[in-house]
């Protein structure tokens, strides 16, 4: 069954490894599919035009290595390279698709359970000598919750990759639009954005902040919101009508920043850049809290 986190401001829902997504992109250890805040639901999904919701994104569900998985470049065809927090995946072609679904085998998970956190642990095999041990910690405080990850490498190789948070956020279930206000505490900088779709110009870039002048009905997408500088990284989100707010922090720098999103959801991604030599450990933590506005 989930696992849930409750008390008198805030209700989580998180699916256990084994439980409904169980694809190839997100990470399992910790799946967070819902937030409620004073009751009202905060979190979206990925897509609405599709039947089966345990393919789809949720929530707070993040990935490592969307670009490319470790050990996908050495591994041969029909060989077998990492996706972390969630197995060992056949490699079917040259190139690495976050999107296909692949064949898994899943590693090794462990979860601990309480009742204002769940600890979950991913211990992998090794594969053409990349291993590792990943622990994640979601814990529940009064209006905020935090996610905090120790990672391990226990292989003979190199581990480069990244993780970020998808945070598929929809604010009392309300289609993006004008009523909502995202803020950034770094300035943007459209000239420098890798990729810029908007196709409808619905979306407005302001100098630390995106707003809307309607409900954007085709995708909009948005990379390198830093203009590749390393800076102090979160985001605000705001819905002026409902008057409720959310927000992240992290304990990391970052130069890649990117926003997705469509008229049911939008998602700020701050992306964490790891590098870690064998027998080394890397920290890192994310907070998000929750707030009413005045």
């Amino acid at each position: 069954m989930p696992h849930i986190l409750k008390n008198k401001n805030l209700e989580i829902l998180i699916d256990l490894p084994f439980e409904n997504y169980c694809l190839a992109r997100f990470d399992w250890t910790g799946k967070i599919v819902s937030l409620k805040f004073q009751n009202v639901r905060l979190a979206g999904i990925e897509r609405t035009d599709v039947a089966n919701e345990n393919i789809l994104g949720k929530g707070f569900y993040n990935e490592f290595g969307i670009d490319t998985a470790l050990g996908f470049e050495e591994a041969a065809i029909g060989g077998w390279f990492h996706k972390i927090g969630v197995g060992v995946c056949k490699k079917v072609d040259s190139k690495y698709n976050f999107m296909k679904h692949y064949e898994i085998k899943p590693a090794n998970f462990q979860t601990i359970a309480e009742d204002n956190r769940i600890v979950i642990t991913c211990k992998s095999e090794s594969v053409n000598g990349y291993a590792y041990s990943l622990r994640k910690k979601i814990e529940l405080q009064e209006s905020s919750f935090g996610i905090a990850y120790f990672l391990e490498n226990t292989g003979e190789r190199d581990i480069r990759t990244d993780e970020y948070v998808h945070n598929f956020l929809a604010l009392n279930h309300e289609p993006i639009g004008s009523d909502y206000v995202l803020n950034f505490p770094f300035a943007l900088k459209p000239e420098l954005f890798v990729e810029k779709v908007n196709p409808e110009s619905k979306v407005i870039i302001g100098d630390n902040s995106i707003k809307f002048n309607g409900v954007p009905e085709k995708e909009f997408f948005f990379s390198n919101l830093t203009g590749g500088e390393n800076v102090d990284v979160g985001w605000k989100l705001s819905h002026l009508s409902t008057k409720i707010g959310i927000r992240e922090t992290t304990s990391f720098q970052s130069s890649k920043v990117n926003v997705w999103g469509w008229r049911h959801v939008i998602s700020p991604e701050l992306f964490f850049k790891i590098f870690l030599k064998p027998g080394k450990t890397i920290e890192w933590s994310r907070n998000y809290s929750m707030y009413r506005l005045l």
